[in-house]
């Protein structure tokens, strides 16, 4: 009977530490998310502030229309990149956080 407890004792004792293995993950990879976001923002604001620079000195109705036709291209190819990068950073982060549950599942496969 004291097998019994102290078996259940240990499963509740590993549990807890790949829990928390698992959340040290998430925190680790939400502040990288969160970095990269701050970074992407930065980057967007100047270059939005370039553009309306680039826009007020402008000569013509053609050159505006350059103008705005460049940036929205710029614009839109580096936001597909960025969505590609935070695809990789989740999921990067979800498999980080499957990894300390890995060994912990394997004790219950044999």
């Amino acid at each position: 009977m004291a097998n019994g407890y102290e078996d259940v004792q240990k499963l509740m004792k590993d549990n807890m530490e790949t829990a928390l293995k698992s959340a040290g993950v998430v925190s680790k990879g939400f502040q990288a998310i969160a970095v990269e976001a701050t970074d992407y923002s930065k980057k967007s604001v100047e270059d939005f502030s370039k553009h309306g620079e680039k826009l007020m000195s402008a000569k013509s109705l053609d050159a505006v229309v350059e103008i705005q036709t460049e940036f929205l291209k710029k614009a839109y190819e580096e936001a597909v990149s960025q969505a590609t990068k935070f695809t990789e950073l989740y999921m990067d982060l979800a498999k980080e956080m499957a990894k300390p549950y890995e060994a912990f599942g394997a004790k219950f496969a044999k």
